[in-house]
């Protein structure tokens, strides 16, 4: 297939800024390889280096915010075919950056496509973690779950995670660590090649069907083989 009209938002959620290594960035790399060698467009952001207001509005300049970059960064995701979110594991848990990014993406999941489905709907998504402590698939379940339900479809194999030696200590790419344990790179590279495969068949199907979960035609009250409370007799 050709993968070369697709394009991918790689999205870290480390805690540092764009002017310090980061191994999430160095594991998120294999997968942009990956995806860059297909001839996909990709774009990687670093979140912390944004100001992302806390919220679910758009814009939370409209609640008062003196600055909000959501609206801003919003428009590349949607602009993307992918989005992969990265994240290191800090006490069992996604990092507060990645859990502001999956909120303020609910921010915008009122927003309808033309087919009346979420607006996330016939884009694809996917994660990778990395971390020296115990949490990489609580993480990847957590990151998963909520891309799926603000509308995003998840392939098969969708994340990919690297754990270093628990307790401090050399982190991913730390003197090679980790650049060639095979569990971590295998599931990199399935996890973009993944992602490619289903974006580009829900590209070439137009998107995803809406029987059945088209709101605009739910509230005008279609009931879709089932009886629509709002529409009762």
């Amino acid at each position: 297939m050709d993968y070369s009209d697709l394009s991918a938002l790689f999205l870290n959620c480390s805690l540092k800024g764009s002017a310090e290594p980061s191994h999430t960035q160095l594991l998120m790399d294999v997968a942009v390889g990956v995806m860059e060698a297909q001839g996909v467009a990709v774009e990687s952001v670093r979140a912390v280096d944004l100001a992302l207001v806390p919220g679910v509005q758009p814009d939370m300049r409209e609640q008062g915010a003196a600055q909000d970059d959501w609206p801003a960064l919003f428009e590349k995701v949607t602009a993307a075919d992918i989005l992969v979110l990265g994240t290191p594991i800090w006490l069992g848990e996604k990092s507060s950056v990645c859990t502001r990014v999956v909120e303020r993406l609910y921010g915008n999941s009122g927003q309808l496509n033309e087919k009346g489905q979420s607006v996330y709907y016939g884009r694809v998504g996917g994660c990778i973690v990395t971390g020296n402590e115990d949490g990489a698939k609580h993480c990847a379940m957590n990151v998963l779950y909520s891309l799926q339900h603000l509308g995003y479809a998840i392939p098969p194999q969708a994340d990919s995670t690297w754990l270093g030696e628990a307790g401090p200590g050399p982190s991913y790419g730390d003197d090679g660590a980790g650049l060639d344990n095979q569990f971590t790179q295998k599931n990199t590279v399935f996890a973009a090649w993944n992602l490619m495969h289903l974006a580009a068949l829900l590209k070439r199907a137009g998107g995803f069907p809406n029987e059945g979960n088209d709101r605009n035609a739910w509230a005008d009250g279609a009931n879709f083989d089932h009886p629509n409370p709002e529409y009762r007799s």
